[in-house]
């Protein structure tokens, strides 16, 4: 990469300052670049920061995590005592609930001090020997960061693919185990798309996704022979049109080898490839049409479908085996309901299982496949999250799902679909003292400024006062038809026992309540979203839940450009803003076609090379629309090597900001330099970055323990 010859105008002596003194914040270099698009000429001024390689950028990065220490030197107790308090609540010597799969039930565990999950499984029961598959602890030695990216198991239960990371690009590579003997066979295959992987039913051949290393777009299936070179691997399919994301796996049935190419708003197809024939060519289930999405799930001789086809909330449909690309032979099973979104299947022997959505809230329903009689499950709680759980055994009677809610922790049920039987298999254990009965949630609606009602899930401590003197933290995502479900968190109950409320704002770009929802989000009606969290602020101090020298706004990735975008619009009704991997620069990403997973976002923010995309985009984004005012306290967090909002956009809306904001409000910067889009890999180790947003937040309301 070409070395820029600047001079960062920096203070890099900070470490030398006495504690009294006030820290002086990094200042990056003012290089202009000019951005003419439609005829419109932008000034990026801090534009060269995309020079990872640059030893000057990393400098500068490096900087500003010295000045976040700095500026939270007088917290760094309470930042230690929330992480040994998050941590704590953790039973490190845990284990997942099994599931059977084949003669196997697999399983995770973790063991005292351990970052990362020993994959295991045991043969005929749970009595049965143990094996263990994978230990992720062992695997990540040496590594910074580490992610297995899933594994798959052969026909014959010996073999396992699996898939590492240990950068956090999402660049896997591939490997196989013998799981009889513990050897690893030469196989190492890069740049591969994590658990986009299957095998065929003959035990020695595989297909996998190979991944663009620039866009980071999964592109090209191949074949591939255990024990061969891959450079003689088969390419059996090729996605031609960049915007979209593909995926790779077995049906649940065994009888298909399944390549699906898939975009919100755009189209989904299928290729199918039946498993006994591995060196067979694919078929197109039905061919792609803009527009149409659909799901399919192989049962007997016929395929359910789930489709948007003359369906905005989706309906779902059969077909025959053979005729399924001919869509007269297509049969309605469940009709379009305009106030019911149908989420996803999962088909059983005698049962078919249906996840939904009304009036924003999760819904499980079962229907016989016999009789055709259906219910829905009952969970009771004003706000939760319940969805089907890990069912790989097709023969089975009994439906795996899993419920949470604001205030009880991560359940594992077993529901015997015949007797109605339903069965608690396990509740996340949280220690400390953990007592859900000293919790209350609530689900309101507030009105925005459009007239559409939109939701909001809250929870606090009981005891908490509504005046106007608690403390609150407001959450959302908005976009991509992201459902941000009102679940459990342990590490959330360090702020509520510091008196805060925590708030989940629904709205739009999300899709609680119905496609509608969503489509009212995206491309020329974002706008929506940033509107609906700020009206959602506005209720909340109203209704004297919180006040505004009070109210605190987080929001990750997508969430992030909700950020940006909602304090230069409001900055007066927050108090501070936690913005993770923020998506802030979004006309000039969105330009960049070369930037990882650029292309496939057009469907949901427009393409700027079309005017009135980017006029509606240069209205909003972030980093263009910092103007001189104040604005809130702000902790802006990103990771170097962050293979989704790439690390520079929040180091350039944090320049900007420096220069042009009127406040002297704290506006801190800090790179995880090891780590991407999901920060640190290990479970302990993330949740520092949990205790550094926290101790920021509660810092500023004068809360030091």
């Amino acid at each position: 990469m070409k070395h820029l010859c600047f001079t960062l105008i920096t203070t890099l002596t900070l470490h030398s300052m006495t504690q009294a003194q006030t820290p002086v914040p990094p200042k990056a270099a003012v290089k202009p670049k000019e951005l003419t698009t439609n005829g419109h000429t932008r000034t990026d001024n801090y534009y060269y920061l995309n020079e990872r390689e640059n030893p000057e950028v990393i400098k500068y990065l490096n900087a500003e995590n010295t000045y976040v220490d700095q500026v939270l030197a007088p917290v760094k107790t309470l930042q230690d005592k929330l992480f040994t308090e998050l941590k704590g609540r953790i039973k490190e010597q845990d284990e997942s609930v099994p599931y059977k799969e084949g003669n196997y039930f697999y399983y995770t565990r973790y063991i005292t001090g351990g970052e990362y999950p020993i994959y295991c499984r045991r043969k005929g029961s749970m009595q049965g020997a143990e094996e263990v598959m994978f230990d992720g602890n062992t695997l990540a030695k040496g590594h910074n960061y580490y992610q297995l990216g899933g594994y798959e198991i052969s026909d014959n239960e010996e073999l396992a693919i699996f898939s590492e990371d240990t950068v956090s690009r999402r660049l896997y590579t591939l490997r196989v185990k013998n799981l009889k003997t513990g050897q690893l066979y030469p196989e190492a295959i890069k740049n591969t798309e994590g658990g986009s992987v299957a095998w065929a039913a003959d035990n020695k051949t595989l297909f996998y996704v190979k991944k663009d290393p620039q866009t980071l777009l999964g592109y090209q299936v191949y074949r591939h022979v255990l024990g061969t070179d891959s450079k003689a691997d088969v390419l059996v399919y090729e996605e031609k049109d960049n915007q979209f994301y593909m995926g790779l796996h077995r049906s649940k049935s065994k009888k298909y080898v399944e390549i699906v190419s898939d975009h919100n708003g755009v189209a989904t197809e299928y290729q199918l490839l039946e498993a006994n024939k591995p060196t067979g060519a694919f078929t197109t289930f039905l061919p792609r049409q803009k527009g149409h999405e659909y799901d399919i799930v192989h049962y007997q001789n016929k395929f359910y479908v789930r489709t948007n086809w003359q369906a905005e909330n989706f309906r779902l449909m059969e077909v025959p085996e053979g005729k399924t690309a001919d869509k007269t032979a297509w049969k309605e099973v469940i009709p379009h309901r305009p106030d019911v979104y149908l989420g996803n299947m999962d088909v059983f022997v005698n049962h078919l299982v249906l996840g939904e959505r009304k009036a924003g809230l999760t819904n499980i329903r079962v229907i016989n496949q016999k009789t055709k009689a259906d219910e829905y499950l009952d969970f009771g709680e004003p706000a939760y999250v319940a969805g089907i759980g890990n069912n790989p055994d097709f023969n089975t009677n009994v439906l795996r799902f899993g419920y949470s809610s604001l205030t009880t922790p991560a359940s594992t049920f077993d529901y015997n679909m015949d007797t109605k039987a339903k069965t608690l298999l396990k509740q996340q254990e949280v220690l400390g003292g953990f007592d859900k009965n000293n919790y209350e949630s609530e689900r309101i609606y507030v009105k925005s400024r459009d007239g559409v009602q939109v939701p909001v899930s809250l929870v606090y401590r009981k005891g908490t006062k509504k005046d106007g003197s608690a403390p609150l933290l407001q959450y959302a995502y908005g976009s991509y038809g992201y459902s941000t479900d009102p679940g459990f968190s342990s590490t959330r109950l360090s702020l509520l026992d510091r008196g805060f409320i925590f708030a989940i704002a629904h709205i739009r770009g999300g899709q609680e309540m119905g496609r509608r929802w969503y489509e009212d989000g995206k491309m020329l009606k974002k706008k929506n979203t940033f509107n609906d969290f700020v009206d959602v602020s506005e209720q909340l101090i109203k209704s004297k839940y919180t006040s505004a020298d009070k109210l605190f706004a987080m929001g990750g990735s997508a969430g992030g450009l909700l950020m940006g975008a909602v304090i230069n619009q409001a900055p007066q009704l927050y108090r501070g803003v936690v913005a993770a991997v923020p998506f802030v620069d979004v006309v000039t990403t969105m330009l960049d076609e070369s930037i990882p997973l650029t292309t496939g976002e057009f469907e949901e923010w427009g393409n700027p090379k079309n005017k009135p995309y980017y006029d509606y985009m240069l209205s909003y984004s972030p980093y263009d629309n910092v103007t001189k005012q104040a604005y809130p306290n702000l902790l802006v967090t990103t990771g170097l090597h962050d293979s989704q909002v790439q690390y520079w956009e929040p180091a350039k809306w944090v320049a900007k900001l420096r220069t042009m904001k009127t406040d002297t409000n704290q506006l801190l910067l800090h790179t995880n330099m090891e780590a991407g889009h999901g920060g640190a890999s290990g479970r302990f180790q993330a949740l520092k970055e949990i205790a550094l947003e926290y101790a920021f937040m509660l810092n500023l309301v004068g809360v030091q323990q």
